[in-house]
């Protein structure tokens, strides 16, 4: 039998024809080669940019007067999706990471309370199958965050007509708020299915039974009283409200709280929200004098 010797091996290895090789030097392969490096040197000075930019606002942040209470309308998930040509769904798949990013932002600057407006009364209008991918997603998100949150001090709150929703995210919401109800970092409040007028209508009802019940007396309902039947009522109005997508309206979230909060808006979209966009809205929040309706 034939045994091919070392020479003879060497001399059956297929080697790329001049042709082919010739090919990684022609003008086509050179000009996608140089799109390409040219791209990914725009992500990376977009990058260096970005973290640029985020230093010089920290360091005209003043520590001691940031807003306690941050309120944000994760708006622009949908639009942002339809302009890359992708499926709404992955919109609200980027703003899920764009909350993730913010949430640990807050947790660094110390902010107590972070309340994003998940999912309004007015979104069941929309097809059934982007609702069951935003149920899906909240469940997805509880399910995969729970523990780092509960491990990093963060409480799980949720306000609106939480029985409405699913079985299936009742039951994450509900799991999410036992387990991290003593931490104290911070609050995560998360509206979902709520309005601010319904929760007005449901204040004014659970006050309407209580003067029927002859607990309460006409007489003494003033704000104080209203304020303690609102979901919110064990926590301070928010300082600051974010909007992103260029939206110059509060479409109908916390309109009892937001009396004398500072609005700032942004025509970015949700999920291109960063934490530049954030410290932003802070510096700004800085810069204003609060008058509360006074001089």
């Amino acid at each position: 039998m034939y045994a091919p010797t070392k020479q003879s091996w060497k001399s059956k290895q297929t080697l790329p024809s001049p042709s082919w090789r010739g090919f990684f030097l022609t003008k086509p392969f050179l000009g996608e080669l140089t799109l390409i490096e040219g791209l990914l040197n725009r992500i990376r000075i977009k990058k260096q940019n970005g973290y640029q930019e985020e230093e010089k606002l920290r360091k005209r942040l003043d520590l001691a007067r940031l807003p306690f209470h941050v309120a944000i309308i994760m708006d622009g998930n949908g639009r942002w999706a339809q302009a890359r040509g992708l499926p709404r769904a992955m919109g609200h798949r980027a703003g899920v990471e764009t909350l993730r990013n913010i949430v640990k932002l807050c947790l660094e600057l110390k902010i107590k309370i972070l309340t994003v407006f998940a999912f309004s009364t007015e979104n069941w209008k929309r097809p059934q199958e982007e609702i069951n991918i935003l149920m899906d997603l909240l469940c997805e998100y509880i399910q995969k965050e729970l523990n780092e949150l509960h491990q990093q001090g963060i409480q799980i709150r949720a306000i609106g007509h939480i029985h409405e929703l699913p079985d299936p995210a009742q039951k994450e919401i509900i799991r999410a708020q036992d387990l991290t109800s003593q931490n104290d970092k911070l609050i995560l409040n998360l509206a979902l299915n709520y309005g601010g007028r319904l929760e007005i209508v449901d204040a004014a009802r659970k006050i309407a039974l209580r003067v029927k019940n002859g607990e309460l007396e006409p007489a003494e309902i003033d704000e104080a009283v209203f304020e303690k039947h609102l979901y919110t009522a064990d926590l301070p109005d928010p300082d600051l409200l974010i909007r992103p997508a260029g939206e110059l309206r509060i479409s109908n979230f916390l309109l009892w709280q937001t009396a004398y909060t500072e609005f700032w808006s942004t025509p970015v979209f949700w999920p291109d929200f960063r934490a530049s966009h954030f410290l932003q809205a802070l510096v700004s929040f800085q810069q204003r004098k609060r008058r509360f309706g006074g001089l």
